[in-house]
Order: C-alpha cells, then structure tokens, then sequence
C-alpha cells in the first residue's frame, strides 16, 4: 500500500496516532486517526517520533496496525515535553497572581527564538490585572511581538488570539500559575478526546492515560502539554544571545568591534539605542543579565 502523509497527533505505549493529510473532522465530529507502529529503523537511527511530527505512513491493513514509515524535516524539536514543529508559541503572564516576572519571561522568549517559532505574548488575568501594568506589556513587548491581554476568567481578548492562532500548530508556554490550563481549555471548546468530552480541569478524558497530545480547535491545532514551564539558559551559546532579541537586527553590524557582545564595550550601538530608549531599556538589561550569567557558567 501506498505510504500517505499526516501528522503524529498522539503517541502512546509505541503507538503512534496519525491524522492524514486533508482530513481534518468537521465541526462536532471526531477525528478519524490511523494506529501506527514506528519502523524499527527509528530505534536503530536513536529516533523517537513525536507528537506534532509530519510523517509519512502506511495505513494500517484489516484488523492490524499501519507503520510510520518516515518523519518529514521538522522546524523543532523539544525534549520536555516530547514535542516537534512547535510553529506558534504563546508566551503567558499573568496581569497578578503571580506577579509577573518579565526577565522570566524574556528567558522564554528566548528559548522560543532559538527554536524558530513564532512568538506571541499573551497577558492572562486582565479582569484584576493593574491597566498601568497591561499597558507597561504592551510598551515593552508590543514593538517586538503581538501582544493579547485576555481574561480566561471572563472570555475577553480571546477572539483576537484564536484569529492569531488560525492555520497554526501552537503550544502554551510560560510559569505555573498564570493560567495556561484554564486558557486551553477556552481554545479547545469544540475539542474532544478518544473517551468523551474533555475534563475542563484537565483537558483529558476521564480514563485517557497521561500522554502528550496535539488536540483540533477552530482552525489551528494545540498541543496539550504541562511543559514548556522551565527553560535552561546554558542551552544558548553565549555569542548566539544577541540574535534571539530581535529588536537588536538593526543595530548588530554597527558596533565599533565585530564581536562586540553589548556590555560595557565603547560605542556600541545596542547600548546606545537603549540609552536612547530606541530599544526597551527593560529588555536590554534581561539581555546582559542573562549574558553574564552564560560568561559566568563557561568559566565553569
């Protein structure tokens, strides 16, 4: 049988659950997804698929399983949690409780950069949130990112994100507490898993085992993870750093020294547009923050 193309919705105990190509359910209907085995080539190559991979598959025959029979090049790849082609990451915060940390979350944004997604920002709790604060996001974020200041509480700002979201393979990312949970299950109102409808506390099927799992929403596809809440620094090359802040592009290449790192070097112009409050000053400082942090883990 021919091999056919789709996506790695779910895997569990050396099963992988495949949606192919064109056949995203309709509105209310379940999708129909292929059981597959992994090839034993994987295991030999050191590979593990991943729920979010694009593969090719043969379908199963009769009563047995198919076989994923190749994973199509991904965009990324994640360890914790086991993911792949994470296209859209949507950094949270929340607007209080917990305050939020915003050298934190310049830390995700950092990790999602090196990883090659594109990144949103996205304010939970703006029903008890302080307007100074939300506007202070929108002042340090909004020249870089979107930015969607939203209540899982009462369903505000949720529309301008699900447009954000249409045709995309996103996660949510950010520390314990801010919500992330209580917003998926906003996203994925029309989802369903393999056991009924999904436990509003925690998106899964009353019996269905703990597993990573890519879910179908209104026109993008949400992976339903706890991680992405912890991000190591040392997994950044300290000459890479300055790349993962974007609003740096027009100023690296203008520095006096070519391998100037933006610290205390003379006429540097990343400095200089943070003095001059061309680049948010906040951000600069989470950027030498975090670069000497790495000049400090190299030294040991």
């Amino acid at each position: 049988m021919a091999s056919l193309r789709g996506t790695i919705i779910k895997g569990i105990g050396g099963f992988y659950y495949v949606l192919e190509d064109g056949c995203e359910p309709a509105e209310g209907e379940e999708p129909i997804l292929h059981e597959c085995r992994g090839r034993g080539l994987f295991r030999l190559q050191g590979i593990t698929p991943l729920a979010g991979d694009r593969v090719e598959f043969t379908p199963p025959a009769d009563e047995g399983s198919g076989f994923v029979d190749r994973i199509l090049p991904r965009l990324n790849a994640f360890e914790r949690p086991p993911v792949a082609n994470v296209e859209t990451m949507v950094l949270v915060a929340a607007a209080k409780e917990p305050e939020p940390s915003f050298p934190l979350l310049d830390r995700f944004c950092v990790m999602a950069e090196k990883m090659g997604s594109r990144i949103a920002i996205c304010v939970n709790k703006a029903d008890i949130g302080d307007p100074a604060l939300l506007q202070r996001f929108r002042n340090v974020y909004g020249p870089i990112y979107p930015v969607f200041i939203v209540s899982a509480k009462t369903g505000e700002g949720l529309e301008p994100l699900k447009d954000f979201l249409q045709g995309t393979q996103a996660a949510l990312a950010g520390p314990s507490g801010v919500g992330k949970s209580s917003l998926a299950n906003l996203l994925l109102q029309r989802a369903a898993s393999e056991t009924g409808e999904i436990s509003r506390k925690t998106m899964r099927g009353k019996n269905t085992t703990r597993h990573t799992q890519l879910f179908l929403a209104d026109g993008f596809r949400l992976f339903d993870t706890p991680g992405f809440t912890s991000f190591e620094l040392g997994e950044v090359e300290e000459a890479q750093l300055q790349h993962f802040f974007p609003e740096f592009a027009p100023y690296i290449g203008r520095c006096r020294f070519d391998n100037c790192r933006h610290l205390d070097e003379p006429d540097c112009a990343v400095s200089k547009a943070a003095e001059e409050k061309k680049i948010s000053r906040r951000r600069y400082a989470s950027y030498r923050d975090m670069l000497q942090t790495l000049q400090r883990m190299e030294k040991y």
